[in-house]
């Protein structure tokens, strides 16, 4: 029995945290470069960890939930009603997301938008803009018991979330830190895309430059995790790793019927 997040995440780790979970031994610290919907975070037992993300909205609310709890999640709910449940407020209130300064409110509504938006995608234009359109669900509700079960998580693990990029964080990375990273897939196809789920685009370069500080990182001592789509170019990006392989079934676009069965590996350096 895992703990399940509170977002709707494109290429969540849930349904694999099996294979991922098993490569972790214990340390001192977890450290989670790529954040997401903190999956894995959320089914780990380590005396502190460190999650990072591009993403300020969602390191934002990460931290809101930490500081403020019940309250915070309350604030929330106020936001999920039958009235906002339409394409009208949906579109004002993602508008004010993007036009907020407010930290707290733009906080919860990216919650908001999360559980409205198509499919639950987390997605922004390249002036960081989120863009996702509405996404039509019959029945909307606040995710609470998961909310609480996140909270409570912060609250038995000495948690520091930051908003910075990958590079920075392995420059802090310390002997005894145990690290997984999820970073935005390699394609499957020269046709296809990246996600720009920050507003950053996350290029084939970046995928080079995140295999080398794996590397470095393994040679002193620290354990690294890398997930990625199983490819040509990451078996070689990865080539110095342990590397094991498997598929993942996913859905095809919001087709629940509709599943595909996709390659993907784990490698392990360390």
């Amino acid at each position: 029995m895992y703990s399940k997040p509170f977002l709707k995440w494109a290429g969540g780790k849930y349904r694999i945290l099996d294979n991922i979970l098993r490569e972790l031994p214990q340390g001192r610290r977890f450290v989670e470069p790529f954040a997401g919907s903190c999956a894995v975070y959320l089914n780990t037992n380590f005396p502190k960890a460190l999650i990072a993300d591009l993403n300020a909205d969602l390191i934002s609310l990460y931290l809101h939930i930490q500081r403020e709890g019940e309250d915070f999640i309350n604030y929330c709910a106020s936001f999920f009603n039958p009235e906002n449940n339409t394409r009208e407020r949906y579109i004002a209130l993602r508008g004010r997301l993007n036009s907020s300064n407010d930290a707290k409110e733009r906080a919860a509504i990216l919650l908001y938008v999360n559980r409205h938006a198509f499919n639950g995608l987390i997605r922004y234009n390249s002036k960081g803009g989120f863009n996702v359109p509405f996404g039509k669900y019959a029945k909307i509700y606040l995710p609470f018991k998961e909310l609480l079960a996140f909270y409570e998580k912060t609250r038995s693990t000495k948690t520091e979330f930051i908003a910075t990029d990958f590079r920075s964080i392995f420059s802090s990375l310390e002997p005894g830190d145990v690290v997984y990273c999820d970073p935005p897939y390699m394609p499957l196809s020269p046709t296809s895309r990246f996600t720009a789920y920050s507003g950053n685009i996350f290029q084939e370069q970046d995928q080079r430059d995140l295999a080398l500080l794996a590397q470095d990182a393994c040679k002193k001592g620290i354990i690294v995790v890398l997930s990625n789509h199983d490819t040509e170019i990451t078996r070689k990006l990865y080539s110095s790793a342990m590397i094991k392989y498997f598929t993942v079934q996913r859905f095809i676009s919001c087709d629940g019927d509709n599943r595909a069965k996709v390659p993907e590996l784990l490698a392990i350096y360390g």
